[in-house]
């Protein structure tokens, strides 16, 4: 028979990644959460993790096993939190992954508010514009610009932007103002590092609602969009862009538009959960909160949250 303190104590080394920071948040010696795992794959009669000095990580067996019974032990500490706390007010670490841009546009002052307002919650930002694995980073919630890939994850639309394209003033006075999609591929262009081969592609709608490709190269490249913004002010090529992250360059004239008339769609934002299994009351919150203020913002007039 299992002991549900055992298998609290593997969800909470689960979800945190370590032996000490799990023992930290029950509140005791470490060296017990260890033999209490122990014990429990003794149980089960298989191992659950993969332990090493610098790294923790679950096996297929461990894997199952903590989809399986991970949301109901969530679930119940979750209900105790709000028991203790006498309410049902937020309460929890919440971590968050976004891109490394995300601070560019969300606000710390909303930040600021959110935490004033919750005392209870604590946020953790993951920021990096490599997606991020939400299982194995132990991830509550993810926010993500682009298409995305298929997966189990659950997502829902926040909003739609389309990324356009654009060039410095000085960029375009030096070398001209491209009259098409196709002379896209004389230019400097800056992308990020292509997948394949010297050139990017970039596949853009037009004004008929039709797709055309167009094979870009430049001598710039990242895959960091914020770079790649800098170097568009900086005149080394032209970019393509959402609005979410060049609104303030357009507004001040570092920015223009080209060939305005073709859009990357398909680049606006979404929120994605791991799964859909009941979600804390902190991460509900914390998502209620920044979908209402990004959908706020005059950069979005197509700002919509899509239902799930």
């Amino acid at each position: 028979m299992l002991d549900l303190n055992e298998v609290a104590m593997f969800v909470q080394v689960a979800r945190f990644g370590s032996f000490a920071e799990a023992a930290r948040q029950l509140r005791m010696p470490s060296a017990t959460v260890s033999r209490r795992i122990q014990q429990l794959e003794a149980r089960l009669g298989t191992r659950l993790m993969q332990r090493s000095t610098r790294k923790l990580t679950l096996t297929s067996a461990g894997e199952t096993f903590r989809e399986r019974c991970g949301p109901a032990v969530e679930e119940l500490i979750e209900a105790g939190q709000s028991h203790v706390s006498g309410s049902q007010e937020p309460c929890g670490p919440v971590r968050v992954a976004a891109s490394a841009s995300f601070f560019e546009y969300f606000e710390m002052e909303w930040v600021t508010a959110f935490l004033d307002a919750h005392p209870l919650v604590q946020l953790d930002f993951v920021l990096s514009d490599v997606p991020a694995d939400l299982i194995a980073d132990r991830i509550d919630v993810a926010f993500r610009i682009g298409p995305l890939a298929d997966s189990s994850y659950v997502s829902r639309r926040i909003f739609a932007s389309d990324a356009g394209l654009l060039a410095s003033p000085a960029y375009l006075a030096a070398h001209g103002v491209p009259g098409t999609l196709q002379e896209l591929s004389e230019h400097e262009c800056l992308t990020q590092p292509p997948e394949t081969g010297s050139h990017a592609i970039w596949r853009m709608q037009g004004p008929d609602g039709t797709e055309e490709e167009v094979r870009v190269r430049g001598r710039f490249t990242s895959n960091v969009q914020v770079a790649l913004r800098r170097a568009a002010c900086a005149g080394l090529g032209i970019v393509a862009l959402p609005a979410v992250l060049t609104a303030s360059e357009v507004a001040t004239g570092q920015l223009v538009p080209v060939l305005p008339q073709y859009m990357r769609a398909g680049r606006g934002m979404s929120v994605v959960y791991p799964s859909r299994q009941q979600r804390p009351l902190a991460v509900s919150a914390f998502v209620d909160m920044a979908v209402e203020k990004l959908c706020l913002q005059e950069w979005l007039p197509l700002a919509s949250a899509e239902p799930a």
